[in-house]
């Protein structure tokens, strides 16, 4: 087997490819397997399979080491434009590359340490670096970066109001619990479980001026948790908005309408005359994030673009009798 035939195949979302889908499915079997038999390994009614866990473990540790080698071996192909050793050094600062090192790095050599021990956890992420590239994940993962500035926006709110009013209780119930309250740093606990609306009630106010304070920040705290599930929230509805009137194909338009354009569209790096031959369409505006692109054959097709287009018999008889004669 070729090393692009091995790349085609350990490449994850295509799914076209049944060889690589079966692959992405053994994987994630594989995955969920050495979850388990660590999850299992817990319970003391089940230490006599502690050895066939053992071994469970091994073989599965050893199938990502090899998953692992082959995609280094393949990262001059997964980035082209770079040289052998930078293509590597890409994958292995890339969230793949280090969510693929930290799966494996605890068991050979940092076991037995509780915060390496810990890192184990890091393979479920493998499952979602598997999901990331089929549809519903790639929705999730596109709303969370075109709203990534609201996001950040909202959380550094929220740190602002977690300190403001760790440091707010500090002051009003340290003399009255000097233990719940030794510091400002103590307060945070407090403060976090109340902006989050959690309020597990371990730590609570016993002065009047504590619980009043207390009373606007657990205000304060539901309209802060509101402010990043809003921005979420109006992301998802207008990404499935979009999909649901843009994601048509050209044979089911016969006027004028929208395309949104995507790896399932096939426009992906087409020119303007490139679709109209194609499709016989004509592209009358390109909607590119909040750009509106007037379109040349210059100006080729991204992922994500909409497309305002006319596929209506008049238009594709006048626009395939461009040259002919005038009609009188």
């Amino acid at each position: 087997m070729s090393k692009k035939r091995i790349f085609d195949v350990i490449q994850i979302g295509n799914k076209e490819d049944l060889p690589s889908r079966a692959f992405d499915i053994f994987i994630s079997a594989v995955i969920i397997l050495n979850i388990l038999v660590m999850f299992l390994e817990t319970f003391r009614e089940l230490s006599d399979f502690q050895n066939i866990f053992k071994v469970i473990e091994y073989v599965t540790i050893i199938i990502f080491c090899i998953e692992y080698a082959l995609r280094i071996w393949t990262a001059d192909l997964l980035y082209p434009r770079r040289k052998k050793f930078r293509s590597v050094l890409r994958f292995i600062l890339s969230f793949d590359g280090i969510v693929d090192l930290l799966t494996i790095l605890p068991f050979f050599f940092l076991d037995g340490f509780i915060l390496f021990r810990m890192l184990r956890v890091v393979r479920i992420f493998h499952l979602f670096r598997i999901n990331a590239q089929y549809d519903s994940f790639t929705l999730i993962k596109d709303v969370l970066l075109e709203r990534k500035k609201q996001l950040f926006s909202s959380l550094f709110i929220i740190a602002i109001l977690t300190l403001a009013s760790s440091l707010a209780m500090y002051g009003a119930e340290h003399d009255a619990q000097p233990e719940a309250f030794e510091n400002a740093f103590s307060g945070i606990w407090w403060s976090v479980s109340t902006l989050l609306t959690v309020g597990y009630g371990d730590i609570y106010p016993v002065t009047i001026t504590g619980k009043v304070i207390a009373i606007f920040i657990a205000f304060l705290g539901v309209c802060a948790v509101a402010i990043p599930t809003g921005i979420i929230s109006a992301g998802f509805v207008e990404k499935f908005s979009k999909s649901v009137h843009s994601d048509k194909r050209f044979n089911d338009i016969r006027e004028v309408g929208e395309i949104l354009c995507d790896k399932k569209s096939g426009l992906i790096g087409m020119t303007y005359n490139e679709i109209f031959d194609t499709y016989e369409a004509r592209v009358y505006m390109i909607i590119r994030g909040e750009l509106t692109i007037v379109p040349n054959d210059n100006i080729k097709i991204e992922d994500g673009d909409i497309l305002i287009v006319n596929t209506s018999k008049l238009v594709k008889a006048k626009d395939k009798n461009r040259g002919g004669k005038k009609r009188r």
